[in-house]
């Protein structure tokens, strides 16, 4: 059977693999596997500013609400919004329309359940085997079982005031950004109007880019993906910092006054060092993917904090800091969860929670947004004939040991196989430049060896 579900929900290229036929049939799926004896599935759904959003809104009305599903439609707004509104509005469900940071062409179908979090993989593939098995040959119910739906743009209104209310109580002043004066690219996309309000309210002056969707521009040259114009907007304007967000605002990128790149990575830090100083960072621990770079890891030891890694994505992020209770954890790409402030990464808290920072340190931003200095870092895409047993062939496995070995305290191996190719990938972070091609040159052998 065909996987329906990925790992950020059903994405597609639109009108292809998704079209109005499989969208309203995984409505239908939805409110099947999902309605409760006796009360009506109450669904949010929001979305981005793609062309082909209205229409597969309109296709999974029509499967929830012929399953008898309420359906909420609150327009367009960003991804964690969806997360926050379906919580606090007490919704059994949350759908999110969007393909995030991907081109206009592709959309996709996040699902989000009632407590704000991702839906689980285990209900997912219950929903895919309804959605593949059932074929809905049944008699539909009755007419006046019918979900009703509506639209409520009050609901963006609710997230505003939620955001405007957490920088206002952390900074005692109703505009606390008066005199600061920002760049703020919102990729032609969710963020579009969501981010100049909040901003401006606060007391912000903004110059602003990607705030002209037009169906078919969202991403394109612009947004977290494409800094280039971010940043040297930032330096003409001479702007205190940068924002850039991604297609449905679940991430953010920033610069600081220089232009100089901002990432997940020194971002989570900053966070971190700024908690612990004011004695609030407990556990002392950040959650960061494989692919966190190791200066980070260092830094954070140096600060008497622990990083612990999870599998590259968001989802496995967020379940690994409810397990332990953490209060920071993300990717580099931006895709941070502040767990005090929401259950998924948000781009627009990021903004917020990285501008309280600087506030309090009363400096230039590019003196405190580069806590640690990158290690450098070698990844190669090796091609194999086969993929599978990667990880118990005898050969991979006692060199990962041993080059583990040497780059302990020095710099750290990760190796992984891709999702989508067979293909194994090598990545190397070594302080010392010889250590890491050493590293590098070897293991990649190894693996063309062992699996050719």
């Amino acid at each position: 059977m065909k996987r329906l579900f990925g790992t950020d929900g059903v994405r597609g290229v639109a009108n292809e693999l998704l079209n109005p036929e499989l969208t309203m049939k995984l409505g239908m799926a939805i409110a099947c596997r999902l309605s409760q004896h006796g009360h009506p599935l109450r669904v949010l759904i929001g979305r981005d500013t793609r062309r082909s959003g209205g229409m597969l809104e309109g296709a999974l009305i029509g499967g929830l609400c012929s399953l008898g599903a309420e359906v909420t439609s609150a327009g367009v707004l960003p991804t964690p919004a969806v997360a926050y509104l379906t919580r606090e509005g007490h919704y059994d469900l949350g759908i999110m329309l969007s393909a995030s940071h991907n081109p206009a062409p592709d959309n996709g179908i996040k699902l989000i359940s009632g407590d704000g979090c991702k839906l689980p993989d285990a209900l997912e593939a219950e929903i895919e085997a309804v959605f593949y098995e059932r074929g809905f040959d049944h008699s539909y119910p009755p007419s006046n079982q019918i979900g009703l739906w509506k639209t409520d743009e009050r609901e963006a209104e609710h997230y505003t005031l939620f955001l405007l209310q957490l920088m206002r109580d952390a900074m005692g002043d109703r505009e606390p950004l008066k005199g600061m004066h920002l760049v703020v690219d919102c990729a032609n996309g969710a963020a579009y109007e969501i981010a100049p309000d909040l901003l401006q309210e606060l007391g912000a002056k903004l110059t602003l880019i990607g705030i002209a969707p037009d169906g078919d521009n969202i991403n394109e040259g612009c947004g977290s993906t494409h800094l280039d114009i971010l940043r040297q907007t930032v330096q003409e304007e001479k702007a205190q910092a940068g924002i850039a967000f991604d297609g449905d605002a679940d991430r953010a990128l920033l610069c600081d006054e220089k232009g100089m790149t901002v990432d997940g990575d020194r971002l989570m830090t900053l966070w971190a060092i700024d908690r612990k100083a004011q004695n609030r960072m407990d556990p002392p621990i950040v959650v960061a993917t494989e692919m966190s770079n190791f200066g980070m890891e260092k830094c954070l030891q140096e600060e008497g904090l622990q990083l612990l890694r999870t599998d590259v994505g968001d989802r496995y992020v967020a379940e690994r800091m409810r397990e332990t209770g953490a209060l920071i954890g993300g990717e580099q790409s931006g895709h941070l969860i502040y767990s005090e402030r929401g259950t998924t990464g948000d781009g627009l808290i990021t903004m917020l929670e990285t501008l309280q920072v600087l506030l309090r340190s009363k400096k230039p931003f590019s003196e405190i947004a580069h806590p640690f200095e990158p290690v450098p870092q070698k990844l190669v895409s090796v091609r194999v004939q086969n993929k599978q047993g990667w990880r118990e062939h005898p050969l991979i496995v006692q060199h990962m040991q041993s080059i583990g070995e040497k780059l302990h305290g020095k710099g750290r191996l990760n190796v992984r196989a891709s999702g989508t190719e067979n293909v194994i990938r090598v990545m190397v972070e070594a302080v010392e430049h010889g250590l890491l091609e050493e590293s590098v040159t070897t293991m990649v052998r190894v693996v063309e060896e062992a699996l050719a």
